[in-house]
């Protein structure tokens, strides 16, 4: 069968079946993931259940959300015939908002399915051509600039995230456990957490140098009330990463996005649970 040409039928039917779709939009409708596996050697529950050599399979998802950029979903599908999503995947609540807040880059918050618990799962990207998205049924992700910023930019998180050596993550399992259980408590310590935007860290000089000062900037929304405990806070949490081997320094302070200056910024790396732990189900 030939190609299809701009000016055909079937190729204005399928853009504008996608001409309202956005990056972020998901489709409840499409439960369904495809991705290549060798059954001979399985990795996932899909995958231990095939027989045979490599293969596409199919896993049951709660549905798939839109990755790819809004301007290249709207052109024309003989210019741009693919279309990048991922499975939206539910999660408990507390581990919902660890996400909304950027903590875990394998995922990102989705607006729209937030009442419901829905996550997209960054960990698996499927490719399908445009025809095969043409018949999905639409829903709104993002409702918002805000909201389609961050979406973005949790995309970007993703892919952008830094390496931290090995024997920084080996210095924090007690921080990551003391976040995941603290974070949704009724106390001092879970209030203040929930008030965090981001823990970023700075090594200094370098963390490829042989003597390292470790600084963590905890910062919190600009919006909620100043928490009277901080300084005690900071001190405990500071306590649970230990001073070993290059890291001979470990200090911290609170502050927000009005009061860190740009420089402390962008030579500081966020810090996220899927950095100290290595990715973890969410799980329900």
């Amino acid at each position: 069968m030939p190609l299809l040409d701009k000016g055909s039928e079937d190729a204005r039917n399928i853009d504008r079946a996608l001409a309202e779709w956005r990056q972020g939009d998901v489709a409840l409708d499409e439960p369904w993931f495809s991705h290549v596996a060798d059954p001979s050697r399985p990795l996932t529950e899909v995958s231990a259940q095939a027989n045979g050599e490599i293969q596409p399979l199919i896993s049951e998802v709660a549905g798939l959300i839109m990755l790819t950029q809004s301007c290249d979903i709207v052109r024309s599908c003989v210019d741009r015939p693919f279309l990048e999503v991922a499975p939206l995947e539910k999660v408990e609540p507390g581990v919902l908002e660890q996400i909304r807040k950027g903590l875990r880059p394998a995922f990102a918050f989705v607006p729209a399915t937030a009442d419901i618990c829905l996550v997209a799962d960054l960990d698996r990207v499927m490719t399908v051509e445009k025809a095969v998205a043409m018949n999905w049924k639409r829903m709104q992700g993002c409702s918002t600039d805000a909201e389609r910023r961050d979406f973005a930019q949790a995309l970007t998180r993703k892919r952008a995230r830094f390496a931290f050596p090995d024997d920084f993550v080996a210095l924090t399992p007690y921080l990551q456990k003391r976040i995941q259980e603290k974070h949704d408590r009724q106390t001092d310590v879970g209030r203040a957490l929930r008030s965090l935007r981001e823990i970023r860290v700075v090594a200094v000089p370098s963390w490829d140098s042989d003597k390292i000062e470790l600084f963590f900037w905890f910062i919190r929304d600009e919006t909620d009330p100043v928490q009277r405990h901080w300084p005690s806070l900071v001190a405990d949490v500071l306590k649970l990463v230990p001073v070993k081997g290059r890291f001979n320094l470990i200090e911290g302070q609170v502050t927000t996005l009005c009061d860190i200056t740009a420089k402390d910024y962008v030579d500081s790396d966020p810090l996220d649970l899927d950095h100290l732990s290595g990715r973890s189900a969410p799980g329900m």
